[in-house]
């Protein structure tokens, strides 16, 4: 099998195909294939309501504008840029749009990735650790800001890396791709605390003579790239998102994409970590130390954090390509002998993806998963005429979507560690009289909670509350109107 993907990648390449264009068509086709499953994550919803807040004033939010429970309260948003681009992704086509833009953002970075790879790597494992990559990364691959970063997040670490590998200077004319990355998601905290290892690579590699000068080029490529982070409507005070959402305490252990991995079943990512370990140890495979040390952190990080999996798996074959290039070949390939086919290869093929997306958005009807959606819900809410509103996390992205201030919404930097689990050990029965005080010091009067909560249960046998609407999405209760008081 191994020889027969080894004969025809080489004949791939004597025909000049350009595989990384090859493999970028592929994965975005794969995933308009399966483009509801991009809206599977319940914070689409208000990302786009803030899009087009964001188009509609002119500005970008300072405080809270939407929920109910914290108007006015100091908030901004490092994802800014990513939010207006699906905002008018939607406005243009509908979900499809976003869809869409999505797609091409992962099947960039998948692109980008497999290019980088084939400076270094023969074809077929290049191929292979880009596959890999993609598995790793695939269950957070939905419709959010950091899916439109990540072309540039690979971009910027690929850069680091080959300037690495090549033993070059720091690479300035990279910077601005950290500017962009700060403006579309927080993440690029990450991009910035990754030059420090680079830059220690680069002092282990130079001769001693050299090391003063190499570490003073690296400083001053680091503090400019914290220069060129800041350049955003917020300033230096984006760089300190990334502190605030890590610093949710236990909060982070009750959002699925902040929870460690689960290993009670078999699932891919356990299986790439076993087929990765069993490989090296076959092969006997070697990397330098410091490159061990960022692997085992980029590992460490997708172990504590699932949402962590895409970077693993996007950046960690970056990093290992150029010290496994010896031991599991070299491509061979001259890069002039692409030059003649690769631009009109590319347009035909941005043409006939062109086509694709046009007769997908036709046949297919993108929606967001329906349990996140509580349409007839928020329906009968409406209809209540009541506005003091207690729901479930996972309905207040639908309700700001919908024109409605929820209680508490994906936004949890907002609203903190101890706003969010008071939150959930009162609709979790955790504390019954927490829950009864909520109701009444906030003045609920309505609330939309998904079947499963244990509160549903006890607001049915509560006198002052009446069921008015359920279905497999959410059960809505409001509050009984006070009764006159009888005159004798």
């Amino acid at each position: 099998m191994v020889d027969w993907l080894v004969e025809n990648t080489d004949r791939a390449a004597r025909y000049r195909i350009p595989i990384a264009l090859v493999v970028a068509a592929g994965c975005y086709l794969l995933l308009l294939a399966v483009g509801s499953r991009l809206l599977n994550d319940a914070d689409t919803y208000w990302q786009i309501a803030l899009g087009d807040w964001i188009v509609a004033h002119r500005e970008v939010p300072h405080v809270d504008t939407f929920s109910a429970t914290l108007p006015g309260t100091p908030w901004i948003s490092s994802q800014w840029l990513a939010q207006v681009l699906f905002s008018q992704a939607y406005a243009f086509a509908g979900w499809a749009g976003v869809v869409v833009l999505s797609a091409a953002a992962i099947a960039i970075a998948l692109g980008l990735l497999t290019r980088f790879l084939l400076d270094k790597l023969a074809i077929a494992p290049a191929l292979v650790l880009g596959a890999g990559g993609f598995v790793l990364a695939s269950p957070h691959l939905l419709a959010r800001p950091h899916a439109l970063a990540l072309p540039v997040m690979v971009a910027w670490i690929g850069g680091l890396i080959r300037t690495l590998d090549e033993r070059r200077a720091p690479p300035f004319i990279l910077l601005p791709l950290i500017t962009l990355w700060a403006n579309l998601h927080g993440g690029f905290t990450f991009g910035i605390f990754f030059i420090a290892p680079v830059a220690l690579e680069a002092l282990w590699n130079a001769a001693p003579a050299e090391r003063a000068h190499v570490l003073l080029r690296w400083i001053g490529f680091g503090l400019l790239a914290v220069v060129a982070a800041c350049i955003t409507p917020y300033g230096p005070e984006s760089l300190l998102v990334t502190s605030r959402i890590l610093g949710l305490g236990q909060a982070l252990a009750l959002i699925n994409e902040w929870r460690p991995q689960d290993f009670s079943t078999l699932a891919n990512f356990e299986l790439c970590l076993l087929l990765g370990i069993g490989f090296a140890l076959y092969r006997g495979l070697t990397i330098p130390p410091i490159r061990i040390l960022v692997l085992l952190g980029l590992l460490h990080m997708a172990l504590a954090h699932t949402r962590n999996g895409e970077m693993l798996g996007l950046l960690a074959p970056l990093v290992v390509a150029a010290p496994l290039a010896p031991q599991l070949g070299r491509r061979e390939t001259h890069p002039a002998e692409l030059r003649g086919t690769a631009w009109p290869v590319t347009l035909a093929l941005v043409v006939a993806l062109g086509g694709a997306s046009i007769a997908m958005a036709q046949l297919v009807d993108y929606q967001p998963n329906p349990l996140m959606t509580p349409a007839r819900a928020v329906a009968a809410v409406k209809a209540s005429g009541k506005t003091h509103i207690l729901n479930s996390y996972d309905f207040g992205g639908y309700l700001i979507a919908s024109g409605l201030a929820p209680y508490i919404d994906g936004r949890t930097e907002l609203y903190g560690e101890t706003f969010f689990m008071r939150h959930d050990r009162a609709t979790s029965l955790q504390d019954v009289g927490a829950f009864l005080r909520l109701l009444r010091d906030d003045q609920i009067d309505v609330t939309v909670l998904a079947p499963h909560t244990p509160a549903v249960g006890l607001l049915d046998r509560l006198p002052d509350w009446q069921r008015v609407y359920s279905d497999n999405v959410a059960v809505v209760h409001t509050r009984r109107a006070a009764q006159p008081a009888r005159k004798d």
